[in-house]
């Protein structure tokens, strides 16, 4: 975790727009996977945390299947991390302080999408806006019940780096037992 702390430090530092994008791949009621982007918002020892509609494609994909696959690539950096692991929702403490912590008008985005739902039409998306915008008018805005979070916790992880002539520099970290161990793996 430490190695993905300092990468992400260099990302921060030389990535034009968000170096907290991940690639989050999941497994849809078919069996097929699904893969779209979202934003890291913590991590720590204990994962890797984003936030969304838990009634959206990925919120349904990742309460039925709780397992995920992340891939960070930082293409300034010509470098990747990929991790895998189980997941799990982060506590309503979590979620509220995050949801919180949010521009006023991505908390009225919150409650006004029905993420991942066929939309008739721009104007319904603005007229429901425009509706909770009058609704929550004065005062804070509380958290939808179907607004949470998810953290991955990893039991791989895997670092690339980009090597001349396609001899790449690549790393795999196994949680085993509560411990790390590690192995190179040709490019």
């Amino acid at each position: 975790m430490a190695l993905f702390g300092t990468w992400l430090e260099m990302a921060r530092a030389s990535e034009p727009n968000d170096p907290n994008a991940m690639a989050l791949a999941t497994v849809d009621e078919t069996g097929l996977p699904d893969v779209r982007m979202v934003l890291l918002k913590e991590f720590d020892a204990e994962g890797f945390v984003f936030f969304t509609n838990f009634e959206s494609a990925k919120g349904r994909e990742l309460l039925a299947n709780p397992k995920a696959a992340l891939c960070f690539h930082w293409k300034s950096l010509r470098k990747q991390v990929r991790v895998r692991g189980p997941v799990a929702e982060v506590s309503a403490g979590e979620a509220d302080a995050y949801f919180a912590s949010r521009p006023r008008g991505s908390r009225i985005g919150a409650w006004a999408s029905q993420q991942s739902r066929p939309l008739e039409s721009r104007f319904a998306l603005e007229k429901a806006v425009a509706s909770y915008t009058a609704r929550y008018a004065i005062g804070e805005i509380p958290r939808p019940a179907y607004w949470s979070g998810f953290r991955i916790t990893p039991t791989q992880m895997e670092f690339w780096s980009d090597g001349a002539f396609r001899l790449h520099d690549r790393v795999r970290f196994t949680r085993e037992d509560g411990g790390w161990s590690s192995s190179r793996l040709y490019p």
